[in-house]
């Protein structure tokens, strides 16, 4: 059973999620552990749109990160984009979504699963049918096109909105996202950089994480 509410109270605290694509599972266990030592504790493995590797191998990945992370590391499934990945996510013991759009279809079905909702959003409209349709947090995406002060603007009239910023984050400019209004951030290769996964480097991987979560 999902606790929903302690759920969102993590992300809302922790403020980090880490967007693991394009690795292995030794390599995605590896590089949790990793992050884990640095006080990471969101975590969003992506399904594969391009059918390179199946849904039901990424949903095995979820589970396997779930089990071995219970109580420490929260893991949500990102790039979700049919309502089949919804459920194989909830079924492998994930706790969040989160897609690169705004669907209706896959903010209910995330909801009637009683995980976290996070949709991608680009304008004050898709943030505001994203709210309307049931979801907890907006992902701004992507971020890197934007400056924080665009994440300000909008946050003035759809303060009701918890907006996450996705994109062109780092830690020298994350405090400025946080400023302007954000609830958290996204992250890929900035801490899960794929140089140092590849040639095992995990220690560079936990350096990374503390840059980031020592600012919080």
């Amino acid at each position: 059973m999902i606790n929903r509410e302690k759920v969102l109270r993590d992300i809302e605290e922790n403020k980090i999620i880490v967007i693991m694509r394009g690795f292995t599972k030794e390599q995605l266990l590896n590089s949790v552990d990793a992050m884990e030592k640095g006080d990471i504790k969101l975590v969003e493995v992506t399904f594969d749109q391009s059918g390179a590797v199946s849904d039901e191998t990424t949903a095995t990945y979820i589970r396997d990160l779930k089990e071995k992370f219970e109580g420490k590391v929260r893991i949500g499934a990102g790039t979700v984009m049919t309502e089949e990945q919804v459920e194989l996510a909830y079924r492998a013991g994930a706790e969040f979504i989160i897609s690169p759009d705004c669907c209706e279809k896959i903010i209910r079905k995330t909801r009637e699963l009683d995980m976290v909702s996070i949709p991608g959003v680009y304008t004050p409209t898709e943030a505001a049918n994203a709210h309307r349709f049931g979801a907890d947090f907006a992902k701004l995406f992507p971020n890197s096109e934007f400056k924080p002060s665009y994440l300000k603007a909008l946050t003035v009239p759809l303060s009701h909105i918890k907006f996450l910023a996705v994109g062109g984050v780092n830690h020298e400019n994350m405090k400025d996202y946080f400023d302007a209004g954000a609830k958290g951030i996204g992250v890929a290769t900035a801490i899960a950089n794929k140089e140092a996964i590849f040639a095992g480097d995990y220690e560079e991987i936990t350096r990374r994480a503390k840059l980031f979560t020592s600012q919080l």
